[in-house]
């Protein structure tokens, strides 16, 4: 295909032949369903272990790495390859980017659907996204200017404006890059953090507005004209780290002039840029004091964009495509739009997000290999996922933990809950652990039955959430398994629905195998095997035990150590298990890191003096960067030989500290913080 003029910016709109979804997981999945129902050839990446989103593409092309998502310079020579037209980038990877936009364009002549790289580089940029909010008279809170790279910078404005502030990468996203700073010891620490989360390394200092304050996002869609209607608002208070967990519309404050008012400003900012294509305008809003700012905009389409479909009956990315193809915005959303945003959508839709996450272990990410799931179904019951009955899923570090999304739509507020506390009873997965848990405690707490949830709240209440979440889980499971005994006659009662693990073993398990071989006629042998200590057990991806192995004719069993990993299963994290030593989380003075991810740096040597809870190395999981502490003080007398950029395995031994005398730990410590 022959490349294009350059241009300062084109909205070219032209009718599509061939569409790549350059994008994975449950998003590409979701594109090509609404590209198939426009009768569009369509094209998908997978890469080897990751494949389930390809279903019903026409094309399959496979590329070398998760990092392929990313390199815009092999994007285009597949779409020059294939003589492609446009290009979905869904969200994530390069939706923001306007150097994507431009070169695609430029260099293959091919369209990426979006707002164009001209109004990328006004609302993908954060900072750019703040002056605009205030060329058009909307509240946004004290923030510095221009981004910064240095230490110095960011201490300085966070004095000036008191604290608590948010530190934010200037080109962030999906919770990477920020960071909560309440008072100036955590800042040089959370500044770093940020600073390495950012693709440019730049991060910007913000005044906090976290008690009483919700989240609050309007959809927005406009043609590139000035013409802009909404979508009514979405609410993802419920959330963690700022990464949200539920998702909801329309939002669940009562005062729908304070709603309006909100919904005002983003049509005002959208119309003021003619913007094109879908967009979600971003503020925290507090319903009590009737205050509102401004924090971002996402120029691309969102994974919450489920529920605003649920309340609109429409499908707002056919929409997006139909105006990537010339339609004008009235034309596009005639049959899901109402203009009064004064007046409250008829429908209320709830989005949970099913993750695979060790919730009682810091939420970190649960590798390993999914063989088996039940999601819901029903009236008012959608899912969106990319897992696939029959087929393997490896859930690997390389990308997001995302595995479904479960969106309910009912008449009523109490309705909606109610049908998803059902669903959520309805759901399981089999071989990794994941945030089931947490989410059955969440549709059950009496805050969020009221909709009075506020962006702390998550946080606030995570000990007694995690805590009835479990219990939740486990009544539920009581009932499951009388139902599954019945059902096979045959079956032993550790065969469980249980949602954390495929197979439920434990001490005392035993079998009698039987092998023969089968290219003679000899009789086969019966040997005896039997557990006697369940070490780690994440069957059939990994299961560590000890046992005892009787061999036919034996007077006595041999006692025996059992490590197995699943072949399918060893992503790099689940592999590094075997090199690397293990800790012992019994024992204060190992450093174990409690999660599985890749070794960003360690911040400490052999022989230095550390104390309680400094940070000893950082990794990086899902392109979030989290720090390992100590939980004693300590001298370093041994650290891990994983070199950084090394994916560890959760338990990998970080560091092994000894005892010091007591006066030894009152001289500095050195610290490369």
């Amino acid at each position: 295909m022959d490349s294009a003029p350059r241009s300062s910016d084109i909205h070219v709109r032209r009718p599509i032949k061939k569409l790549l979804i350059a994008n994975r997981g449950e998003i590409a999945k979701r594109i090509t369903d609404s590209a198939r129902e426009f009768s569009k050839e369509t094209f998908a990446l997978v890469t080897r272990d990751d494949t389930g989103h390809a279903l019903g593409a026409d094309h399959i092309i496979t590329v070398p790495s998760s990092r392929s998502y990313l390199d815009i310079a092999h994007l285009i020579d597949i779409v020059r390859q294939h003589s492609i037209d446009a290009v979905h980038p869904g969200y994530g990877f390069l939706s923001e980017s306007p150097d994507f936009a431009r070169r695609m364009w430029e260099e293959a002549g091919a369209v990426v659907i979006g707002p164009g790289w001209a109004t990328l580089e006004r609302t993908g940029d954060k900072l750019a996204a703040k002056r605009l909010a205030r060329e058009c008279s909307v509240p946004t809170l004290p923030a510095t200017e221009k981004p910064t790279g240095h230490l110095d910078d960011v201490r300085r404005f966070a004095c000036q404006i008191g604290y608590p502030v948010m530190l934010k990468a200037v080109d962030g996203g999906g919770g990477k890059g920020i960071r909560l700073v309440r008072q100036e010891s955590e800042l040089e620490s959370a500044a770093k953090r940020a600073m390495s989360e950012s693709p440019s390394h730049e991060i910007f200092v913000e005044k906090a507005a976290i008690d009483g304050f919700r989240h609050i996002e309007v959809q927005i869609i406009g043609d590139g004209s000035g013409r802009v209607r909404h979508l009514w608002e979405r609410e993802c208070s419920v959330q963690r780290r700022y990464q949200k967990i539920v998702e909801l519309a329309p939002s669940t404050i009562a005062d729908r002039d304070f709603v309006g008012q909100i919904i005002d400003a983003a049509v005002r900012m959208a119309e003021h840029v003619k913007y094109l294509s879908l967009g979600t305008f971003e503020f925290l809003a507090n319903p009590e004091t009737g205050e509102f700012f401004f924090l971002e905009v996402n120029p691309r389409l969102q994974v919450e964009h489920t529920v605003t479909e649920s309340i609109v009956s429409g499908d707002i990315v056919q929409a997006q495509l139909n105006i990537a193809q010339g339609a004008t915005v009235d034309d596009a959303v005639a049959r899901c739009f109402a203009s009064d945003p004064e007046t409250t959508p008829r429908l209320r839709s709830i989005q949970l997000r099913i993750t695979a996450e060790n919730v009682q272990s810091d939420w970190s990410l649960s590798i390993g290999r999914i063989d088996a799931f039940t999601l819901p179904s029903g009236n008012g019951i959608r899912v969106d996922t990319h897992l696939v009955p029959g087929q393997t899923t490896i859930v690997g570090s390389d990308f997001d933990s995302l595995l479904a999304k479960i969106i309910v739509t009912a008449s009523t507020w109490t309705d909606a809950v109610r049908k998803c506390r059902r669903a959520l009873d309805d759901t399981s997965v089999s071989g990794v652990k994941t945030n089931l848990d947490v989410l059955r405690a969440i549709v059950a707490h009496s805050d969020f039955e009221a909709g009075t949830c506020d962006t702390s709240w998550l946080e606030r209440n995570a000990a007694p959430l995690l805590a009835s979440g479990l219990e939740l889980t486990k009544a539920l499971e009581s009932k499951r398994i009388p139902r599954l005994t019945q059902s096979s006659s045959g079956s032993s009662s550790s065969l469980t629905g249980s949602s954390n693990a495929a197979v439920s073993l434990r001490k005392g398990d035993a079998w009698a195998l039987k092998i023969s071989d089968p290219t003679t006629t000899a009789a086969s042998q019966t040997h005896h095997f039997r557990l006697t200590k369940v070490i780690r057990n994440e069957f059939p991806a990994l299961l560590r035990a000890e046992a005892e192995y009787s061999l036919p004719g034996s007077y006595a069993p041999l006692a025996i150590t059992l490590e197995a990993t699943h072949s399918t299963a060893s992503s790099g994290s689940v592999m590094a298990e075997s090199k690397h030593r293990q800790g012992n989380r019994d024992n204060p003075r190992h450093v174990t890191i409690p999660f599985p991810g890749r070794l960003v740096e360690f911040l400490v040597d052999e022989g230095d003096l550390v104390r309680p809870g400094q940070v000893i190395c950082v990794v990086q999981q899902m392109k979030m960067e989290l720090e390992v502490r100590a939980s004693v003080g300590g001298r370093v007398m041994w650290i891990t030989e994983a070199e950084d950029g090394e994916d560890v395995a959760e338990g990998t031994l970080a560091a092994e500290l000894e005892e010091v005398k007591e006066d030894e730990t009152q001289v500095d410590v050195k610290s490369k913080l």
